[in-house]
Parts: structure tokens; sequence; C-alpha cells
């Protein structure tokens, strides 16, 4: 199977991802989550969370490059700059989810925006099966 995730609108959401990317299970992909000096660059602050459908957001990594305790080490979290990513490595069928990042920044915290992607599940042709986040 193939599973694409799609970004919808979340107005106020004051840091961004990628629409989608892609990448074979057993590979590895990277999702950054790109905000300002104000947030992301300013404070080692970045937390990111994975959700699956009707299911609770599951924090994966608080600030920046930590993993709570029962977290897979297939992922892991960076920073550079004003740009955060998470990393998730040897891709598995279960790491279909939605993921989105969140951060620090003075008077508050600001995300990428739960429930501000779709999912869809399509056929994928022979072999070349992907996961797109």
């Amino acid at each position: 199977m193939c599973f694409s995730l799609f970004p919808g609108s979340w107005a106020q959401s004051a840091l961004t991802q990628p629409a989608s990317v892609s990448g074979s299970p057993g590979q590895s992909i990277t999702i950054s989550c790109t905000g300002t000096s104000s947030d992301v660059g300013g404070y080692n602050a970045v937390s990111w969370y994975q959700q699956h459908p009707g299911k609770a957001p599951k924090l994966m990594i608080y600030e920046v490059n930590k993993r709570p305790s029962g977290v897979s080490n297939r992922f892991s979290g960076s920073k550079s700059g004003n740009t955060a990513s998470l990393t998730i490595s040897g891709l598995q069928a279960e790491d279909e989810a939605d993921y989105y990042c969140s951060s620090h920044r003075r008077g508050g915290t600001f995300h990428s925006g739960p429930g501000s992607w779709g999912i869809e599940t399509q056929t994928c042709p022979g072999l070349s099966a992907s996961l797109l986040f």
C-alpha cells in the first residue's frame, strides 16, 4: 500500500512543514519544521508529535533531540538555525501517521497544526511501495 498525507489549512500556524516527504519501507525520511529566530531558532524547545487517525497525539521528541521512554530510537531530532528536523530511519508501516512539530516562543507555544493533515490510502504499483508523510 501507499500512504499519503496531505496538508490542510491551519491559519494560526507559525511553523511550516513540507506538503509531503516520501520514502520506501526500510529507508529513512526527514521531515522539516521551519520557524524563525523567535521560536525554533531561539530556543532548544522543539517537540515532535505523532498522531494516528482517531488517536491522541504521542510525544516522540522533546527539547530538539530527546526521546521519551518507550519511543523507538528510529526516531531522532535535530536543529540547524531556524529549522528543526525529525528523521525516521528504517521506515515501517506503523510509522504511517500525522507528524507535527511545536516550538516555544515568548508568549506561548506555536505548532504546525494538529489536525492540519488529511490522509489518503492508495494502491502502489508492484514493489515500489512508499510512505508519504
